[in-house]
């Protein structure tokens, strides 16, 4: 069982993760360059869901090898550190890709815990 850090660590990835997916219900790719206000949403979202992945502890990362851990980071850092050059289209897929899957393995651990 993960340190009690981990598991808030892994349900703030599930909670913002399903947020994103909400804000996504019902858009297109186009809203992305229309509504900036939902751009600046989902991208803040995704760093959010990537800075709760770093801080979960490594021990728990490796026993969680169905959670790609270092591309939801790197991901993270690639939106922090080059903010200016985000690129839309590589968000999008994640978003309604990428983000569907990680929001059912993260549900399939948590539901393996305890509650608390």
């Amino acid at each position: 069982m993960p340190p009690p850090k981990d598991t808030i660590r892994l349900k703030h990835m599930l909670d913002y993760a399903g947020e994103a997916v909400d804000l996504i219900k019902g858009k297109t790719r186009a809203d992305l360059d229309s509504d900036r206000l939902l751009g600046l949403a989902l991208v803040r979202l995704m760093e959010i869901i990537g800075e709760a992945a770093r801080r979960v502890s490594p021990e728990c990362q490796l026993q969680h090898p169905s959670i790609p851990w270092a591309q939801i980071i790197s991901l993270r850092n690639r939106l922090i550190h080059g903010y200016d050059s985000v690129d839309m289209d590589i968000l999008w897929e994640i978003l309604t890709r990428d983000l569907p899957i990680l929001i059912q393995n993260l549900e399939k651990i948590l539901s393996t815990e305890p509650p608390g």
